[in-house]
Order: C-alpha cells, then structure tokens, then sequence
C-alpha cells in the first residue's frame, strides 16, 4: 500500500481498549444519569406537584410538553452530531436541559411547568440518542452487551435515588424558604454541572466531519405536525372531538405531517428522517414496533405510580419504591438478552418474546381493582419491566446493525425518535382517557355504594357534614363531572376523607385505569404482530470507527 492510500495519523484503524472504552462511558454515563434521574424523580413527585398547582388534570402536559420537544430535536441532534461531532452536541444538550431545570423551579401553575419542561426536553432529546450513537460508534455489536452493565447501573441506581429523592422533596413543605418539590427540579443544577466537567474531561472522541445539510425545514414542519395533533389528544374531551377548535388542529397537523413526508422525500440522504432508510426491512420493521412499544411503555409507566398514590394510598417515595420490581424486570431482560446476544449474535425473538410479555402484562393490569393485593400487582410489574428489558438493547442494536456505520447517528435518532413519538403519543391519549373516563366511573361507584350501610353511616356522621354537603349539591345538579371535579384538579383531599367516603372515588379511579391498560394490551398486540416481521441481520464485528477508518484507507488519495 503507497503511503498516500493510508489513513491520517489520528484515524488508526483498530479497536479501541477496555480502559479506552471505559474512560469514554464515564463522560456518557453521567450525562445519562443526570436524564434518568429526573425521570424517576418527576414521575413519583407529579402528583404532589400538580396538587399544589391546582391542576392534576393537566398533568398529562408536564410530561407530553417534555416529550414533544425532545422527540422533535432527537434527529436533528443525530444530523448535528455527524457534522459537528458528538462531544460538543452532548455537552451543550446538557447545558440546555440545566436550564429548563431552573426555570421548571419557578414554575407558577400548570402551564408555565410545561412550558419549563418543553425547554428541559430540548436537552434531554440528545442525552440518550447521542450516548447510544457514540456507543455505536466505538463498540462493535457483537461486544456491547459487556458494556451494557454500565448503563443498566446507572437506570438502576436512579430507580432507587429518584423515588427517595423527589419523594422526600415533595413531602417537604419548605427547604431553604423554597417549596420543597421545587428541589425535584432545582437539584439537576449541580448534577448537571458535575456532569459537564466529567464529560469535558473524559469524553475524548476522534471526530470525522461528514458534510450534510441540516433540514431545518424538515424540523419546523414535523413541529407543526406534532403539536396540533398532541394538543387536540389532550384536550379532545373538554373541546370536543368535533368541535372547530379539533376539527383545525386535525387539519393543521394533518397537512403539515403531509408537507414533512414530502420535505423528507425532497431532501433525500439530507433529511433529518431519510425516507430512504425505511425501506430497509429491519429500520422498518423496528420502527413501526418501538412506536407501538412506547405508546404501550409510556401509558403503562404515567398511569401505574398515579394507581399506587391515589388508589393504594402510597407516598411518592413509597410509590417509587414499589416500582422497583419494574425496574429489576428491566434490568434482568436487558442484561440477559444482552448477554446471549454477544454469545450467539442473534437478536430476533427478545424483541418478539417481549412484545408478548408487555401484551399480557397490560392485559393484567386491565384486571387489577382498587383492593387488588399489591404483591399481585408487583408480580405483574416484573413481567412488565422483562418486556421492556428485551426490547430496548435489541431493537436499538438492530437498527444500528442494519446502516452503514456512516448513518450511525441518523439511525440511533431514528430508533430513539420513534420510541418518543410512542410515548409521547401514548401519554396524551391514555391519560386523556383516563381523566375522561373518571366522571363516569366515579359517578357509577357512588351509585352502587350509595345505598350501603356504611356508606349512609358515613353520610351521617358529623365529622363528614361538609363533605355530605358538598356532595348533596353536586347530586342535585344533576352533573357527573361534578363528583370527581375535585380529584381531577387536586387529589390530596382523598388523604383526609373518610374511608367510606373515600372508597367510590378510589374504585372509579381503578376502573377508569381498567380500560387505560386494555387499550394498551391492543396496542401492544399490534406490536406484538409486527415484531413477528423483524428480519434476523448478522451482526457485524467490528466497530463503525474501525469500519469507518478501514474504508478511509481505501480510499485512493486525491493527493
């Protein structure tokens, strides 16, 4: 070979090391950890949260604002990543997500919260999608399940941290003359600093430029689609699904989903989602699955802590506890799957075994009332989060498998796109049932229990004359919606009610999340069918920098 077929000095063709490798998760994981552990903690502190900002209906907005924004920049952080390299990209979408943490702490209602959460989800949308892609970049697939341990510590470590954390938070009234579930949000400061120095001085990548064009045309128009389609799941039932207001958002986000697909068609190889790239049989085939995946996933993970606070009664740091048996299920299927994958190469039935795991585990779910034993209900969890474990590694890995390691991070933001947009999706419209379906539910429950001797004696004690009042009225103006307007805009009243009283809300509660979940086990056999279609690829073994390199020194030298 001429010296000028070699490659550069900086660019050797060979494998990174152990230590090599390790050194680069250090900066990755900390990154990751800092997004994680804001996920647990929120999720066991909404309630409280949204209690205290008079708003528990709107809940559904603190988490889908968060969504929209970090599916729609996901791709754009794979594009900006191939271009800039992904060391820079990664420390400023940690920066980004340090400051929608600040201005999540001064949120003043529902509303502005969501809007705080929309800025934090502009960083959060690189976290993951880039440390996935700088993983694909360095460790061969056949070798990432040894590194897989890393990361499953650290989603382990945050399980138990983020339901401790936020729920000793938000049991706090004031900490430092500041609302103690404000720290929920306020501690990602100094986890996010501590990360970024970690990151600047671990985080040593070789970095490629690959000249693309950046579709920003194609970002702003998969916005406009998104948002109007969200706003109208969430709020369909107080408009009305036939209402002008629905009607315009229906036409909005259809029209602008239909300018993106043909922006995408025009921009070709330069689109932030290559059509191109679908039509290969595994990105297909996965993508349309992690959609149905994270519809099922998402609905599944915002509507089970809300069952354990409301209905068993559970603080947010017992509620987050209790979700432990979820996430040992995740961390046993991702850590198995993963370890016979590196063993064997293949990758095609835990994605398949999974989607039936989660199918029935939902199903289950659907069965689940409000006086179900709670060991029944963590034995389901445990199935849940083994579903969850054998499709999150695999279907990530086959999608990067199946592109050129050239398309590495367009493919991992493509994989991690579609699983938001599942779960974005899955959270506006379950819990958009879920609250829909609470009038009815808690009305019926009132009905058949309004005659019982414990109910009436209830009624008639003393202690409970306000409540008896209030309810007298509501019945006599004849509304539904009027027996559950309290729980629907703060629910920490159930804490002092009387059991008796209490229990038609707590069981309309249970049957509202009774259809929640079976509408998520049909999904989720959809998903189930689909994952049937997935291609087996064999998997490469060596890295996309050692492939990328190798092809360098191939190339013949236009010098």
């Amino acid at each position: 070979m001429s010296a000028a077929a070699q490659p550069a000095p900086t660019t050797p063709a060979t494998e990174l090391t152990h230590r090599e490798v390790v050194t680069i998760l250090l900066g990755l994981m900390t990154g990751m950890f800092l997004a994680a552990l804001d996920q647990t903690i929120v999720a066991t502190a909404i309630r409280t949260i949204a209690d205290d900002l008079q708003g528990l209906q709107h809940q559904a907005w603190a988490t889908t604002a968060y969504l929209i924004t970090s599916t729609i920049v996901t791709p754009l952080y794979g594009k900006l990543g191939d271009i800039y390299g992904r060391k820079r990209l990664f420390t400023t979408a940690i920066t980004i997500f340090i400051f929608g943490s600040v201005l999540c702490t001064f949120a003043t209602s529902m509303e502005s919260l969501a809007v705080s959460r929309a800025v934090q989800g502009l960083g959060a949308g690189g976290l993951f999608s880039l440390a996935l892609a700088i993983i694909g970049d360095i460790v061969p697939p056949r070798e990432r399940a040894k590194y897989q341990g890393y990361f499953l510590a650290v989603f382990g470590t945050s399980s138990v941290l983020g339901p401790v954390i936020g729920g000793f938070f938000a049991g706090q009234e004031t900490l430092l003359g500041i609302d103690g579930w404000r720290w929920v949000f306020l501690v990602n400061v100094p986890i996010g600093i501590v990360a970024l120095l970690v990151v600047r001085r671990t985080l040593h990548l070789r970095h490629q430029r690959l000249d693309h064009r950046i579709d920003w045309a194609g970002a702003v128009l998969l916005s406009l689609a998104l948002v109007p389609l969200l706003l109208v799941l969430e709020q369909g039932r107080e408009w009305g699904w036939d209402s002008p207001r629905s009607i315009a958002a229906f036409v909005v986000g259809g029209l602008a989903a239909l300018a993106f697909l043909w922006q995408e068609w025009r921009m070709g190889e330069e689109a932030i989602l290559p059509l191109r790239m679908f039509r290969n049989r595994t990105v297909g085939v996965a993508s349309v699955a992690s959609v149905l995946i994270g519809i099922a996933m998402f609905g599944g993970l915002a509507s089970i802590p809300l069952y354990l606070q409301i209905v068993k009664g559970a603080t947010p740091t017992e509620a987050g506890l209790l979700l432990l048996p979820m996430t040992l299920g995740i961390m046993f299927g991702s850590v198995f799957s993963g370890q016979l994958i590196s063993r064997t190469g293949r990758y095609r039935h835990f994605p398949i075994i999974g989607g039936a795991l989660l199918a029935v585990s939902l199903f289950a779910f659907g069965w689940v009332a409000y006086d179900t034993p709670l060991w029944q209900t963590m034995i389901i969890m445990v199935f849940f989060g083994v579903g969850l474990g054998f499709n999150f590694q695999p279907l990530t890995l086959a999608v990067q498998n199946a592109v050129p390691p050239q398309q590495i991070g367009v493919a991992t933001s493509t994989a991690t796109f579609t699983r938001q947009i599942g779960g974005t999706i899955g959270t506006a419209v379950f819990l958009s049932i879920l609250f829909g379906r609470l009038p009815e539910t808690i009305a019926a429950a009132t009905q058949r229990l309004s005659g019982t001797a414990d109910y009436q004696a209830a009624l008639r004690d003393p202690a409970n004359a306000e409540f008896a009042a209030q309810l007298a009225q509501a019945q006599a103006s004849g509304s539904n919606a009027a027996a559950s307007s309290g729980i629907l805009d703060d629910s920490s009243f159930l804490s002092q009610l009387d059991e008796r009283l209490a229990r038609p809300f707590l069981i309309g509660f249970s049957e509202a999340m009774d259809t929640v979940f079976l509408v998520g086990a049909g999904v989720m056999v959809v998903g189930f069918l689909v994952l049937l279609l997935l291609p087996h690829v064999e998997l490469r073994k060596g890295s996309a920098y050692s492939e990328r390199d190798s092809a360098v020194a191939a190339a013949p030298s236009e010098g």
